[in-house]
């Protein structure tokens, strides 16, 4: 099946995809063009929680792409997302310059309280966007390939590599929680001021970042599709399907594997670049190992192996977060946990397979 008939026979990919571009288009601009008080008109708090969402969404996406097309279940995934929120909100900080409670146009307030003299050599070049925009996926992408050539070369599989990625974001977490490490420790990296000259709590650059977020959702959902329905694709699906087989074919499988995950992880880091100026913080608890299952439950839930399904599933559990945390917050794991429960046991393909089940029933 070539890429054009993929997207011809695929009327729910192409209505999910038309509603994320409607959200990307015109919450925008009825942010700008209506004033406050009419029915049209979408405050900024409204567009930043739809930013955050769409974030998420790029980030289940990303996991989508390793686990249901290469089988590889990451429990750790969330340690590339927060690389890539940190290598941003470095950028921010560095933006703030003399505005600081302090008045440190070269230390952040952060550094100055703990007595730091001279700024890390880590944090030189973070001062330009365009050095801080490279980071965001290089540095998810050498930690990807570092960690994945180890693991697959060493033929590390299932259960064993997902413990192995869960403890990598543990270590991580443990790690960025240490003052002396210079990255905030628990307070993390906060009170932004501007984002490549513009002020970050203005209306005009909150609708933007939701624009930009929607629309590097919508070029990484044509990208990752464009990948799995070409032949790399094709032999990733199938060493999901049966390694051994592939690898008996001749195909270095573990290659493959490397590819794609280092892929996927670069993705994760632009999902937390765009997540941290519309948030206005990042710290270590980003790397909670909680935060990578919650991943996985947004994958499930929307139909792995679809990559839409993990976009879909992702903004479905994270608005029922935001409306549960609010109203009963004790139960929101116990209502998380049931909803994973129950979709596993009667819906293995997701909410996107029920959907895509009776399509073809019918047919």
């Amino acid at each position: 099946m070539t890429l054009a008939n993929g997207f011809k026979n695929d009327k729910l990919m192409a209505s999910v995809m038309a509603l994320l571009a409607a959200i990307t288009v015109l919450i925008p601009l009825c942010n700008w063009v209506f004033p406050v008080g009419s029915p049209l008109y979408f405050s900024a708090y409204t567009v930043s929680v739809l930013g955050k969402y769409l974030c998420f969404a790029l980030l289940g996406m990303s996991l989508d792409l390793v686990w249901g097309y290469c089988g590889i279940l990451a429990l750790g995934h969330g340690a590339f997302f927060a690389l890539g929120a940190y290598a941003m909100g470095m950028y921010l900080m560095r933006q703030i310059g003399n505005r600081g409670v302090y008045g440190n146009a070269e230390l952040p307030d952060f550094m100055v309280f703990l007595d730091w003299k001279e700024l890390p050599w880590y944090w030189y070049g973070f001062d330009q966007f365009w050095f801080a925009a490279l980071m965001v996926v290089l540095i998810p992408g050498v930690l990807a390939f570092v960690f994945g050539w180890l693991a697959f070369r060493s033929r590390v599989t299932g259960v064993y590599l997902s413990i192995i990625t869960q403890a990598l974001t543990y270590a991580l977490l443990l790690a960025f929680f240490r003052n002396e490490m210079g990255f905030g420790g628990n307070n993390g990296l906060t009170d932004f001021k501007e984002i490549i000259g513009f002020n970050i709590h203005s209306d005009n650059v909150r609708a933007s970042l939701l624009m930009l977020t929607g629309l590097t959702l919508i070029s990484a959902y044509f990208v990752s599709r464009w990948i799995t329905l070409s032949k790399l694709g094709r032999v990733v699906t199938a060493i999901r399907d049966h390694e051994m087989r592939v690898r008996f074919l001749g195909y270095r499988v573990e290659m493959f594997k490397l590819w794609v995950f280092v892929f996927a992880a670069m993705l994760a880091g632009l999902a937390g670049a765009l997540y941290v100026p519309q948030v206005g913080i990042i710290n270590p608890s980003e790397f909670s190992p909680l935060n990578s299952l919650e991943i996985v439950i947004w994958v499930a839930i929307g139909g792995r192996g679809t990559i839409y399904g993990a976009i879909v599933g992702a903004v479905l559990v994270n608005y029922a977060k935001t409306l549960l945390t609010g109203w009963m917050p004790e139960i929101w794991l116990f209502f998380l946990g049931t909803t994973f429960i129950l979709v596993t046991v009667f819906l293995p393909d997701g909410l996107l397979g029920l959907g895509r089940n009776r399509k073809e029933q019918k047919s």
